[in-house]
């Protein structure tokens, strides 16, 4: 899944960005199945060699630029479970309420499940994935924050599933604060009340 590294003049890290955001685009606009090294090249405005200089195949190009939707879920760390659970319900809220980068999200979770040459490497970006937002709870667990017992995989199937859907079930002409829903969202989970919050 790893870019190719190679010897000779250093890359252009803009030029590798861009090809991973067009890799994303195309994906959300055609599918697997309209997805391809050309398809991607001429969306960056690249040659296909610059992609073929850093990705082995159309599989570790789009695993990789997805994954790169969700890397910052690993860097969070505010120093409070309340704080932490906050940025990931606004970052998957932001995602997924994004056109391009929620319908890509969405369909690399349906798209991966029946596509073999697909399936591996997403198992493995997903399985980073959890380990980074139960890390989030852990570190709340060890500041003493919240109980050692809690159900750590429901609070976190909770807050993400909520975030992931709630831009497909929101009304489209009432658009959402996501910040104010974010912290909502963990209101919720941690067991305190939405609304007495929104009024603070």
């Amino acid at each position: 899944m790893n870019a190719r590294k190679s010897p000779g003049r250093p890359r252009n890290p803009a030029v590798g960005g861009r090809i991973a955001a067009a890799a994303v685009e195309v994906f959300a606009r055609q599918g697997w199945a309209g997805f391809s090294i050309d398809a991607v090249a001429r969306a960056a405005g690249v040659g296909k060699a610059s992609i073929y200089l850093r990705w082995a195949d159309k599989e570790s190009l789009l695993t990789e630029a997805m994954a790169g939707v969700f890397a910052p879920i690993a860097e969070i760390d505010t120093g409070s479970l309340r704080g932490d659970l906050e940025q990931l319900a606004l970052l998957l809220l932001d995602v997924y309420s994004d056109g391009v980068r929620g319908t890509a999200a969405r369909r690399i979770v349906v798209e991966s499940e029946v596509i073999e040459t697909v399936r591996g490497y997403w198992q493995r970006v997903r399985a980073d994935q959890i380990r980074a937002t139960r890390a989030i709870v852990r570190r709340g667990v060890e500041r003493g924050e919240i109980d050692g017992g809690a159900p750590i995989a429901l609070m976190l199937d909770t807050l993400c599933g909520a975030a992931m859907l709630h831009p497909v079930a929101a009304p489209a002409d009432r658009p959402t604060d996501n910040r104010r829903h974010a912290r909502a969202l963990v209101d919720f989970v941690l067991g305190r009340s939405a609304p007495r919050r929104a009024q603070e």
